[in-house]
């Protein structure tokens, strides 16, 4: 038997043998042993040394580490790669966050959910303080200006740039409530792009230098994306298509049909800087590139969004920022989810489906809920909103609830859900994982492996806790009524009750032992009370 204090040791001493057997060139190159204590370093080490072979997959440190392979779909490249970061100490990722001026509807949630998850499970691989994630707020933009002087020309008090100021700061508010309600973890960094302003002239200043970018003489800075050969490599388009396909007037102060602003003048009344260009504001693509620029460098390991932010915004952070440093990479790995439908539907005002994410939860729909409908599909497949399945998740949802009701999670998530995570973030199979855990009654892998997934969290869990009831009662009394019935052989009583706690939506559930009952999809704790009244 090894004594508990030596076996950081004897983990160690298997360590080393790997990386002696497979890569000892690769291993010697480092300056000290001690290095081998950060977690993220040994996982680098036993990735480049295992690759696929399981025993990268099933070793674990002494800290409870998991040594395991992520592997993601790369838009860049069309298709899934193994996750390698620039540096295992700190793995960076860049979501496309909102622009602040109005609620956040359905669709914009999803981005946001998908990279909670995978922004989890890099925290449950390399550890919490080994991972950077970044998620800015687009405070200027002409949709903002826009409302502000809607709001103005409607009689609210107060100059523009008050009134802008009022609504981004507004919507700041309403967005990180709605998505923690979502379970979403705040980003270690939440830029907002007016506190970047400079870095975003020094950007441009860069781009003119180098011949990637031009100022039009009227307060206008374009970007030449001729300058760059690689554009269009992220969506797949080439330049020629994408002229021909805009079928859009060319502003007289293009040189080329595809080049866009960087930067553009402002009036004195809405908001602007001081530039080089005259007083004006950002483009903007450039708000993206230079906010991830000054958190992350040269290069970071993922960027993501919707897959509507595919082309144009992403095609030009990427002209940008590899024009602007080119001895950079940008970003390593591309990810982006597919869109949302309402009812089998596209979500549109029009047709009345439309729903911010407060709409839901002010109509009864728990955060939770919301989040375990979304984690139901592939972040790479189109996603449709449903009553039905919202209604089939609160039931599930509650019945792991009472499941795990009183129990303490396992020390760590099942290996067959972070598998299941690591395969290019499948939260369909997680779920499904999930599925088996409850099916097999252990509680405390489910726990702990939903927890990963950012569900059956104590901040989720209000909503379920509203309508606790004592069913006891409940079973109890279904239970002396079937004892009776048993010897008058009369079962009108039973049918009775079984009719109306299924009414209630309750599940009712008999054997030889006992009655249980589980509460699903519309429980209404009122009609349960009514059943036992005469």
């Amino acid at each position: 038997m090894i004594c508990k204090a030596h076996e950081p040791a004897v983990q160690h001493y298997y360590l080393l043998h790997y990386l002696l057997k497979y890569s000892a060139g690769w291993f010697l190159s480092f300056p000290s042993f001690e290095q081998l204590a950060k977690p993220a370093l040994r996982a680098a080490i036993l990735r480049h040394s295992l690759g696929d072979r399981p025993e990268a997959h099933a070793l674990r440190s002494d800290e409870g580490f998991v040594m395991t392979t992520i592997k993601l779909h790369n838009t860049r490249t069309r298709g899934k790669e193994v996750l390698d970061p620039i540096n295992p100490d700190d793995v960076r990722l860049y979501l496309c966050g909102p622009t602040v001026y109005d609620r956040a509807h359905l669709g914009n949630a999803r981005p946001v959910v998908v990279f909670d998850v995978l922004y989890r499970l890099l925290r449950e691989v390399y550890g919490p303080d080994h991972v950077s994630y970044a998620r800015n707020f687009t405070d200027v933009d002409d949709k903002i200006n826009a409302t502000a002087v809607a709001r103005k020309e409607a009689g609210a008090p107060g100059t523009l740039e008050e009134l802008v100021q009022e609504r981004t700061e507004e919507t700041i508010s309403w967005y990180l409530a709605d998505m923690a309600e979502l379970g979403a973890l705040e980003p270690d960094h939440m830029p907002r792009a007016t506190a970047y302003i400079p870095q975003m002239i020094a950007m441009i200043e860069e781009l003119i230098a180098k011949g990637h970018a031009y100022p039009d003489g009227a307060g206008h800075v374009l970007f030449s994306v001729k300058s760059y050969k690689n554009y269009g490599a992220l969506s797949g388009r080439s330049v020629d298509d994408m002229i021909a396909g805009a079928r859009v007037e060319v502003a007289d102060n293009k040189r080329d049909p595809m080049d866009f602003v960087l930067w553009k003048p402002s009036t004195d009344e809405l908001p602007g800087w001081d530039s080089p260009w005259g007083r004006g504001r950002p483009g903007w693509h450039i708000e993206c590139s230079a906010m991830s620029h000054e958190l992350f460098g040269d290069s970071f390991d993922i960027h993501g969004g919707g897959n509507d932010l595919m082309f144009p915004h992403h095609e030009n952070e990427i002209a940008q920022s590899c024009c602007a440093h080119p001895e950079g990479d940008f970003a390593k790995i591309w990810l982006h989810n597919e869109m949302l439908q309402v009812e089998g539907k596209k979500m549109s005002k029009s047709l009345g489906n439309f729903f911010t994410v407060r709409d839901l939860l002010e109509q009864g729909y728990p955060g939770e809920v919301i989040r375990f409908v979304f984690l139901q599909t592939h972040y790479r497949k189109p996603m449709d909103w449903t009553d039905k399945k919202a209604k089939e998740a609160e039931a599930t949802l509650r019945k792991w609830r009472a499941l795990t009701a009183g129990i303490e999670p396992a020390p760590s998530a099942a290996a067959a859900v972070i598998a299941a995570l690591s395969d290019d973030l499948n939260t369909a199979g997680g779920v499904a994982e999930l599925h088996k855990l409850a099916t097999t009654g252990d509680a405390a892998s489910l726990l702990a492996s939903a927890q990963l997934m950012g569900l059956l969290t104590e901040e989720l869990g209000a909503w379920a806790k509203d309508e606790e009831v004592d069913l006891s009662i409940y079973e109890k009394a279904l239970f002396d009524a079937r004892t009776v019935a048993m010897e008058s052989k009369d079962f009108a009583e039973v049918d009775r009750l079984k009719s109306a706690y299924l009414e209630a939506g309750v599940e009712v559930r008999m054997s030889k032992a006992g009655v249980e009952l589980v509460p699903g999809a519309g429980f209404d704790p009122a009609k349960l009370e009514a059943a036992l009244k005469p």
